[in-house]
């Protein structure tokens, strides 16, 4: 961020100028909750390189002692999430929270262990039966499967039409993920199968009541971000302000109901650094 750091950039709405000012008036009551893949790690082909933005974690450590709480809330497992964003045993970080599969996973900075609800027997039916049912299909070529513990996803990305590959597979991704009792998130070339009921907006929704948040920013970057917003707005009809961030411009649906757009992680990390900046003063 060098020796001239930016400065922190103006929400385009109304709704997310009050929700920034509200953050910045008491931090201590603010809750910063953040996507991972795609909004503090580039998105690269394959998601086991996935590593946090360089920037990342100092600018969450000059955050994190200065607001309520910061979370990350992620599809991956949370275990992983940690590994991949470096965030164990930073100083700064000791009370970081990381929702994993939606929040079906919590890790805690303070005791560094893992909780988690009980598997839904449907993923390990579907993991079972995916190769297979690809191949049916004729989609096994240029796809492949990522084992998430409690999700399996599907890739095209390295098919020789992603996008082409993507829509011939969201249908009958979707018959399957029905048919064990799972639903499909579709995502940037990737279609995830999973259990319902569970997703980032409610993941949000349920930590933002648990710490008694007055004030949320909600960063995101992809369609699976969608209920998260959802929730961010529900909370600001009920009188508690709220921030919308993207990270990138590659998903309109979200990009156009942001009331703030930053450049992928790299612009992520240097706004996170200049709130925790502005909230110091």
């Amino acid at each position: 961020m060098g020796s001239n750091p930016e400065p922190l950039p103006r929400p385009a709405t109304s709704a997310g100028r009050d929700g920034l000012a509200a953050i910045l008036a008491r931090p201590e009551r603010a809750l910063v909750a953040l996507d991972f893949d795609g909004t503090l790690a580039d998105i690269v082909p394959d998601p086991e390189q996935a590593r946090a933005h360089p920037a990342v974690v100092p600018a969450l450590s000059a955050l994190a002692p200065r607001v309520a709480s910061v979370a990350i809330i992620t599809g991956r497992p949370a275990g992983v999430a940690v590994r991949y964003g470096g965030f164990a045993g930073v100083p700064g970080l000791e009370h970081l929270v990381v929702l994993g599969h939606y929040g079906a996973e919590r890790w805690d900075a303070v005791t560094g262990t893992v909780t988690a609800a009980p598997a839904h027997p449907g993923v390990a039916a579907v993991r079972a039966e995916l190769p297979g049912f690809l191949e049916s299909v004729g989609a096994w070529r240029g796809t492949w499967i990522e084992e998430k513990g409690r999700a399996v996803a599907v890739h095209t990305r390295r098919a020789d039409d992603p996008q082409a590959a993507f829509e011939a597979l969201k249908g009958p991704l979707s018959d399957l993920a029905a048919r064990h009792g799972l639903v499909l998130e579709p995502g940037r070339m990737v279609l995830e199968l999973r259990p319902p009921g569970v997703d980032k907006g409610v993941a949000l929704t349920e930590y933002a009541q648990e710490i008694g948040a007055a004030a949320v920013l909600f960063a995101g970057d992809d369609l699976g971000d969608l209920a998260a917003f959802a929730a961010v707005e529900k909370l600001r009809s009920d009188g508690v302000p709220g921030l919308l961030v993207c990270s990138g411009t590659e998903v309109p649906e979200l990009a156009d109901r942001a009331d703030l757009v930053l450049p992928g992680p790299a612009g992520v990390a240097e706004t996170l650094a200049a709130l925790a900046r502005e909230a110091s003063r």
